[in-house]
């Protein structure tokens, strides 16, 4: 049996605080393949100890209370910044690349100037660990949609003159969803950039917090891709992707559950035509304009469904590293019971295609 030379790395260094670097997974005997990893969490010291010092105000906002418990000396802190750490770790499990972006929530919990400056110190800094990796690390730019005519020059700027790869947006910003047209300009800039936007989710809005206040709901557990869903169904429904048609959208974590809810919102559309602006049905526009990522999501049956009710041309390998462990994902998308063409699909193929990723 042929086995994957790159998988079957052991690495003896200790990782950060003296744990042991994540065992590489063993795979069965097939063609190799590239391994392209789309949503993996970055960030610049600078930032984490801005989110800290937020978490630490005592706002009763559910992102700034998630920030709280974190510190800058953290494991997560750590692993956000290193890049030289998370390099080692993917080496060992053949990961090839990862899609960085910079952590949620991003900058949209800053004030509009503090905001502007911190995304472009970011992807600038960004681009220098692409340009210096560049077979290991692509990056996704971040804007401050609190500005959204400053957001559509640096996201021209990230594109042309720093060569990222498309952009982060983590959902909502001062409460407000991106359907309104004050923020058509980032969707104008996206689409003539042919760059897509990663929709990245937060804990939910102050609108909707409360009942996620209770029992660390606000986060994957539930908050997150409730939060997402609802802003990806605004997104279908207000005529956003009628008026781009062109436009490339990102939900991560298997689709933040609205792929399986597509019959319902069709069903239900077409009864209510006369509450929504977009002429096409929500999975109509889902599989025109959207991907999805399996960040986080290492269940065989919700790819299976996936693949069966998008195509496989319509979703992404993702880890969500470091809020997930590289080694599970690896050994979930070396084995998950799917056709050979399919996962060529889903590791890589659709990446390269997605973010503009040069082939190996």
């Amino acid at each position: 049996m042929t086995i994957d030379r790159r998988t079957m790395l052991r690495a003896g260094m200790a990782m950060f605080s003296g744990a042991a670097i994540e065992a590489a997974p063993a795979r069965p005997s097939r063609t190799v393949l590239r391994r392209i990893a789309t949503e993996e969490a970055w960030s610049t010291p600078e930032h984490v100890a801005a989110l800290c010092a937020i978490g630490q105000t005592g706002w009763d906002n559910l992102d700034a209370r998630s920030w709280g418990k974190v510190t800058t000396t953290s494991q997560l802190a750590r692993r956000l910044v290193d890049v030289d750490e998370r390099g080692r770790v993917m080496q060992a499990l053949g990961i090839d690349m990862h899609v960085l972006s910079l952590t949620s929530p991003g900058v949209q919990m800053f004030g509009r100037e503090q905001a502007v400056a911190m995304a472009a110190t970011a992807n600038d800094r960004l681009s220098e660990i692409v340009r210096s990796q560049p077979s290991r690390f692509a990056g996704l730019a971040s804007f401050a949609p609190q500005d959204p005519a400053r957001a559509a020059k640096e996201m021209e700027r990230c594109i042309r003159e720093l060569r990222l790869n498309g952009f982060i947006v983590n959902s909502h910003t001062e409460n407000e969803y991106l359907d309104l047209p004050k923020y058509w300009e980032i969707f104008e800039a996206a689409e003539a950039l042919d760059a897509a936007i990663y929709l990245h989710p937060r804990a939910p809005a102050d609108t909707m917090a409360k009942p996620y206040a209770d029992y660390e709901m606000q986060a994957a557990i539930w908050g997150f891709q409730a939060e997402v869903g609802v802003h990806a169904m605004r997104l279908m429904l207000s005529g956003v992707f009628d008026r781009f048609p062109k436009l490339t959208l990102v939900l991560g974590h298997m689709g933040e559950n609205v792929p399986f809810h597509l019959w319902r919102t069709d069903h239900w559309y077409e009864r209510r035509r006369a509450s929504a602006v977009s002429k096409l049905r929500p999975s109509e526009l889902f599989k025109r304009n959207i991907l999805i990522t399996t960040s986080g999501v290492e269940h065989a049956p919700a790819l299976r469904y996936a693949i069966e009710v998008l195509g496989a041309d319509r979703i992404m390998w993702a880890i969500d590293y470091p809020y997930e462990e590289m080694a599970p994902s690896v050994s979930f998308m070396n084995d998950v019971a799917i056709s050979e063409e399919d996962r060529a699909k889903v590791f890589h193929q659709n990446a390269e295609r997605v973010f503009h990723i040069a082939p190996a």
